[in-house]
């Protein structure tokens, strides 16, 4: 019992250290650690509001290109796990919303400029709805929907 709390401090000390390391040798910088927050787009309580907190616009145009994989029945409105792809040159960002949701922006990704437009994450779904996966490449902002059915406990309800 004390030699695995033993190893638990142990272990837990030896990461701290690294990381103190890395931050104070200019490896990591807490700027680039922490995460950008756009508190807008996440605290709005409408779609169109988050959207037009976050990229500027409320309307986006719907684009096959982008693909988003979920599954159509969710036994677990808690993890539901959603990939989104987007077959288009040039995207800077993607967000994730579920339109049902109090805050419907889940998730938002900035992209650098080689990166490959490709997202996958579990999110949380409070009832039935459309997710939605909006991507944006330079000024113009597409769209795509799945709907996803969420069951509670799994019974098709």
């Amino acid at each position: 019992m004390i030699d695995a709390k033993r190893r638990i401090l142990l272990k837990g000390s030896l990461s701290a250290g690294s990381i103190g390391i890395a931050v104070s040798a200019g490896l990591l910088s807490p700027r680039l650690v922490l995460a950008d927050w756009n508190e807008a787009a996440f605290k709005a309580k409408e779609m169109p509001e988050a959207l037009a907190a976050l990229v500027g616009s409320e309307s986006a145009e719907r684009d096959e290109r982008i693909r988003i994989k979920a599954p159509d029945i969710a036994e677990n409105g808690a993890v539901v796990p959603v990939t989104v792809e987007a077959d288009i040159e040039g995207v800077t960002s993607i967000a994730i919303f579920a339109e049902k949701n109090q805050t419907p922006l889940i998730a938002s990704f900035e992209l650098a400029p080689n990166a490959v437009p490709f997202v996958s994450t579990r999110i949380k779904m409070a009832e039935t709805a459309d997710v939605t996966a909006v991507v944006k490449v330079g000024d113009q902002v597409f769209r795509n929907s799945k709907s996803v059915k969420v069951t509670i406990g799994g019974c098709g309800g």
